[in-house]
């Protein structure tokens, strides 16, 4: 299969690497003429992983993405939630026929409060049945260091997710597959916040005592969202009972809580120690997905009305100028 790359930060060209690893041509979507030109000269991506390099027999770096769509069987799409709309826009409404998406978002789009499914469902009648989710405990540092990782694909034809999975399972890549294509999206955007959660935390001098104590009790409130806005998608799945301490779920959790890669984790560290919003995200300069992805959730769960306190209250510090000292004192009161 022919397989094209949508987007040009860490994570796109981490994946990048593991499918050109296996020897995969790729097309590439990169926005920018410049990081285009440097690429093909210096063979690495001069903005992201720059010591990960690329043998330039396996790339076609193109700035069209209507190029790249088109040329490519399979797509994966690897850029922030926020910027999913505008690069999407231009492509006519039958540019995704026949195709088959692999996302590896992980986030909410904000315009409409959509998981990228339901995007591209409503603005290109894409069926669920071609799309494809690409999650786990995975930061792209590790990545491009060849550290052993673990990715989690998920569709709902099993034999078709496991082809997809094998382009990506190399010496330092393990892959698995499941068919909880909706949990675990949403868990991807729930942990975000949590993880930022856990940044505000360690930014008010909590130890380490609290924050496991913390990470545990959001497990568990995001394991109780998940089992219910599944059964809410899919009826037939209300009594399947799903591990939610499994890699996708508990295991992203965790990372993105404790890792110093975390920009989430990162982000609500500043916060913490008194940053503004708005002076954190220009100190951190990439996008912290848990931002608009506490927004989005407190939106969506009106609709599920599952109980999300710890969840509620990131929302309330990040967007309501509730203090961070405020606001932990409030979820102290929730943990068990």
């Amino acid at each position: 299969m022919q397989i094209g790359i949508v987007g040009s930060g860490s994570w796109a060209t981490a994946l990048a690497k593991i499918l050109t690893d296996n020897q995969n041509k790729i097309y590439w979507w990169i926005r920018n003429e410049k990081t285009i030109a440097v690429m093909q000269q210096r063979k690495h991506n001069p903005h992201y992983l720059s010591n990960a390099y690329f043998n330039p027999e396996l790339l076609h770096l193109s700035a069209s993405i209507h190029e790249v769509v088109n040329t490519s069987e399979v797509i994966v799409v690897a850029i922030p939630s926020a910027f999913v709309a505008a690069a999407f826009t231009d492509l006519p409404a039958h540019a995704l026929q026949g195709k088959k998406i692999i996302s590896a978002i992980k986030g909410i789009l904000p315009e409409g409060n959509y998981l990228f499914h339901e995007y591209l469902s409503e603005k290109f009648q894409f069926p669920i049945s071609d799309y494809y989710t690409l999650l786990g405990p995975c930061h792209a540092e590790e990545v491009a260091a060849e550290k052993l990782s673990y990715l989690t694909f998920s569709g709902m034809d099993t034999t078709m997710t496991q082809q997809l999975a094998n382009y990506f399972k190399t010496e330092y890549i393990n892959t698995g597959v499941d068919s909880d294509i909706i949990g675990v999206q949403y868990a991807a955007v729930l942990k975000n916040i949590y993880a930022l959660g856990a940044g505000i935390a360690h930014g008010l001098e909590y130890g380490d005592n609290f924050l496991s104590v913390y990470i545990a009790n959001c497990s568990h409130e995001m394991s109780h969202f998940l089992s219910v806005v599944t059964a809410n998608y899919l009826p037939d799945k209300k009594n399947h009972t799903t591990n939610y301490a499994a890699s996708v779920y508990l295991g992203d959790l965790l990372v993105t809580c404790y890792s110093l890669f975390s920009r989430n984790r990162t982000f609500g560290n500043m916060i913490g120690k008194g940053y503004s919003v708005k002076s954190a995200q220009l100190e951190l300069n990439m996008v912290a997905e848990g931002y608009n992805a506490a927004k989005c959730m407190v939106t969506i769960n009106r609709q599920f009305k599952t109980s999300i306190p710890i969840a509620s209250v990131i929302y309330a510090i990040l967007w309501e100028n509730l203090s961070p000292e405020e606001g932990f004192k409030k979820i102290e009161s929730y943990l068990i």
